[in-house]
């Protein structure tokens, strides 16, 4: 028997490492959440910090830059490039390649992410073979 559908409070305090090689802070998923189609969580790219080439086999992501600014390499060679600063809103398409960083040397940029999977590194496939494309 199916339990009733409920509203759930997070409390964004537990972390997990994903499989492109940042930290998110957890908030709404299948696993705290009981959410069913999207998860939510909050990313801050370090100074400098670089995600490993990757894509999302079948999830959309939209992502929303809380502060500080971001770039990111994407297409089938990583040959597009853009640039998002706080308040830009950026939207991935599933099946995309990707390769976001930070540019900056002193200032992180902490975005809010969200995904249609409720398990989103479920479908997280890493390209090592275009991590070298922009060193």
């Amino acid at each position: 028997m199916n339990a009733k559908p409920t509203c759930v409070k997070i409390k964004a305090s537990g972390s997990y490492s994903g499989k492109q090689g940042f930290d998110y802070k957890e908030a709404i998923s299948a696993q705290t959440a009981g959410s069913s189609a999207l998860c939510m969580h909050l990313l801050t790219i370090p100074p400098g910090g670089r995600a490993k080439a990757h894509l999302h086999e079948s999830h959309e992501s939209s992502i929303y830059v809380l502060s500080g600014h971001a770039a990111m390499w994407y297409g089938e060679r990583l040959e597009e490039h853009v640039e998002v600063e706080t308040g830009d809103f950026l939207y991935i398409p599933a099946g995309v390649p990707h390769l976001p960083y930070n540019p900056s040397k002193t200032e992180p940029c902490t975005a809010v992410i969200a995904r249609t999977d409720p398990n989103e590194q479920e479908s997280v496939t890493l390209l090592p073979e275009l991590d070298g494309v922009h060193p």
